[in-house]
């Protein structure tokens, strides 16, 4: 079995053991390119030497000396996310993190998720899960143009010009924003809620537009990730997203990444 990719095929056959190993949600692409590093995966004993080797399956491939079973299929579910809670398996600070919850929130049986996104320990709202990497990589990728829709309850004064000129993006402190779609929902004095869609995902980018604004936002909701949104979902609580339209969406993203 091969531990290089082949050099003289246009378009070999297989994909990159870091794709397979993250479809088959034993981490993360970027993660299993660290392992790789760290000497932790092998090929019938031998060490994987560059994640971009080619294989045809999983079969003979260990992660610290375990099996990899092969991959399920591709599983998604909708975490409504407290305050509180770090999106990470673990934390150095011992805070709790999304898992703590998850423990409770998922059926017993349910594979190993990660997380498509984050969201910061201030923020609450739909929290996409899935147990395949590559789907979470893709999710996840600005080039992928993903709306994430959040609520902001923001104290201040702002226009809902101020809120349109959002529309040709905004430069913060040398970060380039891109356009961003905001809508005054209500307001009563300077207590204001605001609705957001973003398509970047930058790290706090509703909290820094909205500050650069001169508010002072005090709530963040997440309540859409692409086509899926949080409705009535209980904090706290999880639900596996089925139906054609899911199988659809996933379909058109695995056709999107053979591209």
């Amino acid at each position: 079995m091969p531990t290089q990719p082949p050099r003289s095929a246009d378009r070999p056959d297989g994909d990159r053991i870091a794709k397979l190993l993250a479809r088959a949600g034993v981490a993360s692409r970027r993660e299993v390119e660290r392992m790789i590093a760290e000497g932790r995966v092998a090929i019938e004993g031998k060490p994987v030497t560059t994640p971009a080797t080619i294989l045809t399956s999983l079969k003979g491939v260990t992660v610290d000396g375990n099996p990899v079973a092969a991959a399920e299929a591709t599983r998604l579910f909708a975490f409504h996310k407290p305050t509180g809670l770090i999106t990470a398996e673990r934390d150095p600070a011992g805070r709790p993190t999304i898992y703590t919850a998850l423990r409770n929130a998922l059926p017993k049986g349910t594979p190993r998720l990660m997380p498509i996104g984050r969201l910061d320990l201030n923020t609450e709202g739909l929290l996409l899960l899935t147990n395949d990497g590559g789907i979470k990589r893709t999710l996840e990728l600005p080039a992928s143009g993903i709306p994430r829709t959040y609520r902001a309850r923001a104290f201040g004064e702002v226009t809902q010009a101020q809120l349109e000129d959002l529309m040709d993006g905004v430069e913060i402190e040398g970060v380039r924003y891109g356009s961003i779609d905001a809508n005054l929902e209500r307001s009563s004095g300077r207590n204001l809620w605001i609705e957001m869609t973003i398509t970047e995902g930058k790290n706090r980018e509703v909290r820094r537009v909205l500050e650069f604004l001169g508010l002072k936002v005090n709530r963040l909701i997440r309540i859409g990730y692409g086509p899926f949104h949080l409705g009535d979902l209980p904090r706290g609580q999880a639900v596996e997203l089925k139906g054609k339209p899911v199988e659809r969406f996933l379909g058109d993203l695995a056709k999107g990444q053979k591209r």
